[in-house]
């Protein structure tokens, strides 16, 4: 297994937008001269610009893969679980985080209904009925804007081993180390341009962080038809 995790000592931080950090992460994925054919994967929605500049100078296809984060009882941005599009869907605990806050079954499965809601709306809105792209026997990279606790990238990677592809590649502009150590079994290679310390949330890494809007979703993924090469 290979990594060239954070080997720039943050040197880039903070990233000026979004644009900025994926062509960065582009160029580097670009040294690393991966196997073809390969699929550049978003998780949306703040991940879809990052993967939009990767996909557009790899000339690579970008698909989504859709998941949602399950919050603990009464703290919703602290991930207690995370479920990810699947059949069946991919379901992933922080068992930490779970007995810390004491989690409970029926408060679990409320929630995790809700998200399974939310993925299948979004699914509607992005994908609009077309079939996620086919991953079998590609490199597959895995994007998002940062990684904070992990624990949605985490069933992001496991429901996309499902999908067979021949090399799974985790590439993100910032992230924890302790995330990144945590979830580098889960990949054959990790990508990670600054791992500060202390971490703290995502977006204070950026000087332009933005909510990315739904629009912004479909209109990545519609120019990343035109820019990518037949597979």
């Amino acid at each position: 297994m290979n990594s060239m995790s954070g080997i720039d000592h943050n040197l880039h931080l903070p990233f000026q937008n979004r644009d900025q950090a994926g062509l960065l992460l582009a160029e580097r994925l670009l040294q690393l001269r991966l196997p073809q054919p390969i699929t550049v994967i978003a998780l949306p929605r703040g991940g879809v610009p990052v993967a939009s500049v990767v996909a557009r100078v790899l000339h690579a296809p970008l698909d989504l893969i859709l998941v949602r984060k399950i919050g603990a009882p009464g703290q919703p941005e602290l991930a207690m679980a995370a479920v990810a599009d699947g059949d069946p869907p991919q379901i992933v605990t922080d068992d930490e985080v779970w007995r810390a806050v004491g989690g409970r079954g029926d408060d679990f499965e409320a929630k995790t209904r809700d998200a399974l809601h939310e993925i299948a709306r979004r699914r509607q809105v992005y994908l609009q009925g077309r079939a996620p792209l086919d991953l079998t026997g590609r490199t597959v990279v895995v994007v998002d804007d940062g990684i904070a606790t992990g624990t949605t990238m985490r069933a992001a990677l496991q429901a996309l081993r499902r999908r067979s592809p021949a090399r799974l590649v985790l590439a993100v502009p910032v992230a924890a180390r302790e995330s990144i150590a945590m979830l580098r079994p889960e990949v054959d290679q990790v990508v990670c341009l600054a791992e500060p310390r202390p971490f703290e949330a995502v977006g204070r890494h950026y000087v332009d962080f933005d909510q990315v809007s739904d629009d912004e979703v479909l209109s990545s993924l519609d120019r990343s038809v035109d820019n990518a090469l037949p597979p």
